[in-house]
């Protein structure tokens, strides 16, 4: 495949570059937007639809299962629309789709955008990212890849969070969906105006439609499984067993399809061959893991525990956007000035987010944004040194002809993990908060002395607001088990900010197990080719 730089007569090609990686980063931050309103947006939302929160997850659902289907479709698309083209219809949609959802409330509609929404945001943060690698040669990679990060990953992470929750605490959430529709009208004027590099189309390859519609099946099974089987206490619903039987059957009969199709199945096997590539997939988890989890982990605790509004929550996590994004640049610096090897970063990443987790787990009732800000921005900072390493590593050395499918199964695998990650931390909070309540809950019995000293103390503080002895007493009754259960909800917290410390802890050696057997690997096979070269010239 050959990269096309086209152009006309009279535009001025050192401009159409900026325009081009600008439109791109552009679209990405109309995906950043739309994917993060429900963080904050739930419970606005919930109350203007009417919706029951089981009718309700199926926005989640149905954004979530779509774009990681849109992932593997958009190399499929690729082959058949000029990237340009691809980004631009996909960047149309998605502003439309928003620009709809701004002036109806009604519930079947939004979940026919979101899934619009979804589909069109997975298409362009693949077809966009592999524009920019098509486009410029590999010197310049470090630091594109760094901008693409920004409306990416940096956005949905630490940006959005904070203008969304300033839209719902002076606007409503219809304002997040029609802050969509400018960005994404500038991104297309940026993407029509740049005239070149512009990557040309990919070389034809048939498309697996069987396969396809197989693996659709298993992604939007696990979607629902994961996102919602906390709620469903897992196995116990038939509905949740059914549907994750349903994605093993499904998952089972695509690598089925895979074996009996050769060469010719939906996923190129060949990315498999490199080593590099490998292990940025399996890392790709791990990351998702540590991103989404902790993205959720950190506002839910500033909003159910520290009981702050929407915008000191969202702004909770934007300083950190700077030692984000200062971190991406010092690695683009590294990698492309210094020499370094994009792997040279990834352990300060990794040990950067393990501090931040574990510092947070010393959190309390008590905290406030100040008490967290150090951990926020370590956290920052380590998942900037982290994910610009991964995506080097992980596409630094794929060809034109199954880079697309690359980045597609490389942010499939991130989204799983995050998805994954999610659902643990959410069950380890649930079953921990019954746990935690029922062991403190042990201690406090009719009788005990502090108990009862406790208890004549709000009740006569509630007698002195005017309340009757018996009011008094039931009001400092419950009290006090609201203070129990709101003290295993910390307690709860800090067990999942310690996890996600934990999983690095755990995950590091076995990922650097799994760097050495794919570097052992690639050695034998290089060993094997010159020794096959060398019997041929003999």
């Amino acid at each position: 495949m050959t990269v096309a730089l086209a152009g006309v007569p009279h535009r001025d090609r050192s401009t159409a570059g900026p325009l081009l990686v600008g439109g791109i980063v552009l679209a990405a931050l109309t995906e950043a937007i739309a994917s993060t309103i429900l963080a904050l947006g739930r419970a606005d939302m919930i109350g203007d639809t009417y919706a029951t929160p089981d009718e309700f997850a199926w926005l989640d659902i149905g954004y979530t299962g779509l774009k990681l289907i849109g992932f593997m479709a958009a190399a499929g698309l690729m082959q058949r629309f000029s990237p340009r083209g691809l980004i631009l219809g996909a960047t149309v949609v998605m502003g439309a789709a928003c620009a709809i959802a701004t002036v109806t409330t009604r519930l079947d509609l939004l979940i026919a955008l979101r899934l619009v929404q979804g589909f069109s945001g997975g298409v362009l943060l693949v077809t966009g990212q592999a524009a920019i690698f098509l486009a410029y040669p590999a010197s310049r990679q470090p630091f594109l890849q760094c901008l693409f990060a920004i409306g990416s990953v940096v956005a949905p992470a630490t940006i959005a969070p904070a203008l969304e929750g300033w839209l719902l605490d002076n606007h409503s959430w219809t304002w997040i969906f029609f802050c969509v529709v400018p960005v994404a009208l500038a991104a297309v004027g940026l993407l029509i105006a740049a005239d070149g590099p512009i990557p040309a189309r990919t070389a034809h390859r048939p498309f697996d439609w069987i396969g396809f519609a197989l693996l659709a099946v298993t992604l939007f099974c696990l979607t629902y499984v994961f996102s919602q089987g906390s709620r469903w206490d897992w196995f116990e619903e038939p509905h949740v067993l059914w549907l994750a039987v349903t994605a093993a059957a499904s998952l089972l009969a695509f690598f089925g399809r895979q074996v009996l199709a050769g060469g010719g199945g939906l996923i190129d096997v060949t990315l498999f061959a490199s080593a590099d590539f490998s292990f940025a997939f399996i890392v790709s988890f791990v990351a998702g893991a540590a991103l989404f989890g902790s993205a959720f982990l950190i506002p839910s605790f500033a909003v159910s525990v520290l009981a702050l509004t929407p915008t000191e929550a969202g702004q909770l996590l934007l300083p950190s956007s700077a030692l984000f994004v200062t971190a991406l640049l010092m690695t683009a610096f590294l990698v492309r000035v210094c020499g370094f090897q994009p792997f040279a970063t990834v352990p300060f990443g990794i040990l950067m987010i393990m501090a931040a987790m574990w510092m947070l787990s010393g959190s309390s009732g008590e905290s406030g944004p100040q008490d967290m800000m150090t951990a926020t921005l370590l956290r920052g900072a380590g998942l900037g040194f982290l994910f610009l390493s991964i995506t080097l590593i992980a596409f630094g050395r794929l060809d034109e002809r199954n880079l697309a499918a690359g980045i597609g199964l490389f942010n499939s695998g991130r989204q799983l993990g995050g998805l994954m990650g999610v659902a643990g931390l959410q069950t380890l909070i649930d079953h921990a908060m019954v746990s935690n309540t029922a062991v403190l809950g042990a201690g406090i019995t009719a009788g005990t002395p502090a108990v009862v000293e406790r208890l004549a103390a709000t009740t006569a503080m509630f007698m002195a607001k005017g309340l009757d002895a018996a009011a008094a007493s039931r009001a400092a009754t419950s009290l006090l088990g609201r203070t129990v259960t709101g003290q295993s909800t910390v307690i709860a917290f800090d067990t999942a900010f310690a996890a996600v410390a934990l999983l690095f802890l755990v995950a590091a050696p076995i990922l650097v197990a799994i760097k050495i057997g794919l570097a052992k690997r690639a050695y034998r096979g290089a060993a094997k080719g010159g020794s096959q070269c060398g019997q041929i010239r003999t």
